[in-house]
């Protein structure tokens, strides 16, 4: 057996230090991701008693992040020679994205694997979150309610004329509406998402909480 190792080390090519990240810029689309903040807050932020979640910043739909995906799986926290976001830079994306925190997460994981700089990643990320029309219906809710996913993805439908089902997936999580997930050309234009990415929730009764 030992012999047969030391051949295989002699044959095969190393596989590649998956520590080091991957390389930069080199991806197919993007996935625009939006967390329901409400939800968010009722499973995980106010355990974390996170700002995010005080009613005087009135979140609903919120920026989870912008990222590059490819056909088949994903790239994470790249090798790139960009510099890191200051801490104003990240601060700024708290009107979307909730906190600073999200956000420099977001870059280290995702905006690094752009091929972009951290001002021009989050600037991209920004114009996304702008171009969707988030269905206001939601916002309306006093109370919570329990529905199937597909009504929220039949409202993202409905308020974007143009995307097909197949560039859209809502997931759940703890038994709650949890994410919508838009797939995007690099010139951000919706586009079918890939296999990887469409798996919607399949709840019939997902939790959805009002905005606080």
């Amino acid at each position: 057996m030992r012999w047969i190792i030391l051949w295989l080390l002699t044959v095969l090519p190393p596989l590649p230090a998956l520590a080091d990240g991957e390389k930069a810029g080199a991806f197919d689309y993007y996935v625009l991701s939006l967390s329901w903040s409400p939800n968010w807050c009722a499973t995980e932020g106010d355990a974390r008693r996170s700002d995010q979640c005080h009613p005087r910043h009135d979140h609903g739909w919120v920026l989870h992040g912008l990222w590059p995906q490819y056909h088949r799986g994903w790239p994470a926290f790249c090798r790139t020679g960009e510099a890191s976001p200051s801490r104003g830079m990240t601060a700024a994306m708290t009107d979307i994205m909730g906190s600073p925190g999200l956000a420099w997460h977001q870059w280290k994981k995702h905006g690094t694997c752009s091929g972009l700089s951290a001002p021009a990643y989050f600037a991209l990320a920004r114009r996304a979150y702008e171009a969707v029309n988030r269905p206001a219906i939601f916002r309306k809710l006093d109370r919570s309610v329990k529905l199937p996913a597909s009504v929220v993805e039949q409202a993202f439908l409905q308020a974007n004329p143009g995307w097909s089902r197949d560039m859209l997936t809502i997931t759940c999580k703890d038994g709650h509406i949890q994410e919508a997930r838009l797939c995007l050309s690099r010139d951000l234009k919706p586009v079918p998402c890939g296999r990887d990415v469409i798996a919607d929730c399949p709840l019939k009764d997902a939790v959805f909480a009002p905005v606080r």
